[in-house]
């Protein structure tokens, strides 16, 4: 009997379903992915290693989505700013993937590589090594929590007839749908205010 002209099975499938459940149900198995691969569960660990290896494979789907192009030509906080959208924009397309891959310490080298870029562009612009971990995990932090914000309902302090909160319902009629947004562009305008701020005390 020949062999088949294209594998059964391959990362690019396993990262798929993967990510497939996740966005379904906000987690995986490697039994229900090889289930839904029409495969043994030992054909997956030929493939990657453990769940470990899985969630790398989804970290790499949903971040090839960020135009990492962004971080090329342009001014330090420019760079950052347009990176940091198209990031948002990437993982609000997945945002019950978001927790897992928050814990899960980044490994996939596609990524990696993209941090890399980041970490340059910040040296290159005259930040001291000892701040640049703290600005990508402060990015990290406005970006992801941003994405998830997006996933959230637009109301999201319901003040009911009887309770007392007037000033905290009125706000909330001014803002209307376009909240998420808002806070995100506040945020992350502080953001880089101060990191040019620090740049400039530096």
């Amino acid at each position: 009997m020949g062999r088949p002209r294209k594998a059964l099975l391959d990362r690019e499938r396993i990262g798929a379903t993967a990510l497939e459940l996740v966005d379904e149900k906000g987690d995986f198995s490697v039994p229900e992915m090889a289930r839904r691969l029409g495969v043994q569960t030992a054909s997956v660990y030929h493939h990657v290693d453990g769940r470990a290896g899985v969630i790398e494979l989804l970290r790499e789907r949903v971040t090839d989505a960020i135009d990492a192009g962004t971080l090329d030509g342009v001014p330090w906080d420019a760079a950052l700013e347009q990176w940091a959208r198209s990031y948002r924009a990437a993982f609000a397309a997945h945002p019950r993937a978001i927790p897992m891959l928050m814990t899960s310490p980044v490994r996939a080298p596609r990524v990696l590589a993209q941090y890399e870029s980041v970490a340059g562009l910040l040296l290159a612009a005259g930040f001291a090594p000892s701040l640049v971990l703290p600005m990508i995990t402060g990015l990290d932090n406005i970006v992801l929590g941003s994405a998830l914000d997006m996933s959230a309902p637009d109301t999201m302090w319901e003040v009911s007839e009887g309770t007392e909160a007037p000033r905290l319902a009125a706000a909330q009629a001014a803002t209307g749908a376009a909240r998420a947004d808002q806070a995100f562009d506040l945020t992350l305008a502080g953001f880089l205010a101060h990191c040019r701020s620090l740049l400039d005390a530096g």
